[in-house]
């Protein structure tokens, strides 16, 4: 068939032609739009899930739902090595200028309060704060969101956001990618903002994102966050919405699938957004014709299965160093051992003593190991004693690659 018109498009965070399967989240973060503008009490969202789910392509599409409501937003990826200061008074820049507000002078002491949370990270360094202005040509505001207190500064920028955002009947939502990367002083921070801006009624919210262990990262934070929160599980597709996902795009171009097709399709990606559309693409470029049939299924799946290796699976095995993918390799195995005594866990993790056993080794020995996978995010911990892979099918592919 003609690659061209292939509307299949595997990528990161690049939204697939049909998003099936979101409608629930879609329609629910309607609500907490439209209760938050009428100054109705609501909570901010969290989103979490496996890498590959989907979750950034569905942070964008609430982001573009806030956008078409005339919201001002803003949008920043969290990471390990990074302060929030910079990153967050940029998006905070933005969401301010898509407000809109009618009072110049009211919109500039706003910023002037970004640009003075923004520098306040440079510390004393004159000329390094004024390379740290985020774009914003407004004077800076003293004393305020300036303290160096991460928490008590963020409280009151977003306060003077949420009063700019009030004034003009309207509302800020910023939206946080990787939240599980954000450092520990910035998420009681953010914690803490959250709390405040919700109890004063403030037309602000965040919506984040991450991995599974992301509400365990809030909880040890705040012991509140559990009530500060909505959190929402992004898993896999069921069936019917990983049909919709193949059909509606194919149906686009006046292609199709037989039964037997789509049967086999989900056999091979199990549901999982990102293998769904890596072999779609693979299956329309070998496809002689449409309908598209078990046996083109078939005889894509390898090329399907080797393009996941490469930029999927193989992308982040090659960040891991020897002793940190032995490590790998024996949850994989004490995974399948686990399976077969009848003990597999449902999110697939393994107890860290039985990788231990696995190499015969004291688990103490292997701390270095693990930590170092958790800091790259290649496993994550969901409970005491316990890690899983990030990525789905990672032990499906260190076992092939055995």
């Amino acid at each position: 068939m003609d690659p061209i018109r292939n509307p299949y498009a595997p990528g990161a965070g690049q939204r697939p032609p049909e998003l099936a399967g979101r409608d629930e989240q879609l329609a629910a973060f309607d609500v907490v739009l439209e209760r938050v503008a009428r100054g109705r009490p609501e909570r901010s969202l969290v989103l979490t899930g496996l890498r590959g789910v989907g979750k950034t392509v569905l942070l964008n599409a609430l982001r573009s739902a806030a956008v078409r409501k005339g919201w001002g937003t803003g949008k920043l990826e969290a990471r390990p090595d990074q302060s929030l200061r910079r990153p967050l008074s940029s998006a905070l820049h933005q969401a301010v200028r898509e407000l809109g507000h009618p009072e110049p002078a009211e919109a500039d002491h706003v910023l002037g309060v970004i640009r003075s949370f923004a520098q306040r990270e440079a510390g004393a360094d004159a000329k390094l704060r004024d390379r740290w202005s985020p774009g914003i040509d407004a004077p800076v505001v003293r004393g305020r969101a300036d303290s160096g207190d991460v928490e008590i500064d963020l409280v009151e920028l977003l306060t003077d956001v949420g009063g700019l955002a009030a004034d003009v009947g309207k509302g800020v939502a910023v939206f946080i990618d990787e939240m599980q990367d954000l450092g520990a002083d910035d998420v009681s921070a953010l914690c803490a903002a959250c709390h405040e801006l919700s109890q004063n009624g403030l037309p602000v919210i965040v919506v984040g994102a991450g991995l599974p262990h992301l509400p365990a990262v809030l909880s040890a934070s705040k012991s509140y966050s559990e009530r500060l929160f909505s959190y929402q599980r992004i898993d896999r597709l069921s069936r019917d919405a990983a049909d919709r996902a193949l059909v509606a795009p194919a149906a686009e171009e006046e292609a199709a699938f037989t039964p037997e097709a789509l049967a086999a399709m989900y056999d091979a990606t199990r549901g999982y957004p990102y293998f769904i559309q890596a072999y779609g693409r693979s299956v329309w470029d070998l496809a002689p014709r449409t309908p598209i049939t078990a046996e083109d299924v078939a005889v894509a799946g390898p090329e399907a299965e080797t393009e996941l290796a490469v930029g999927f699976f193989g992308s982040r095995y090659e960040r891991a160093t020897p002793a940190e993918r032995d490590y790998l390799r024996a949850m994989a195995d004490a995974a399948v051992a686990a399976a077969e005594d009848g003990v597999e866990d449902p999110v697939g993790s393994v107890a860290t003593a039985d990788v231990a056993t696995v190499l015969g080794k004291k688990p103490q020995s292997l701390s270095p190991a693990r930590d170092s996978l958790l800091k790259k995010g290649l496993i994550y911990s969901g409970e005491r004693g316990r890690i899983a892979f990030t990525v789905p099918h990672f032990g499906r592919y260190l076992r092939a690659q055995a």
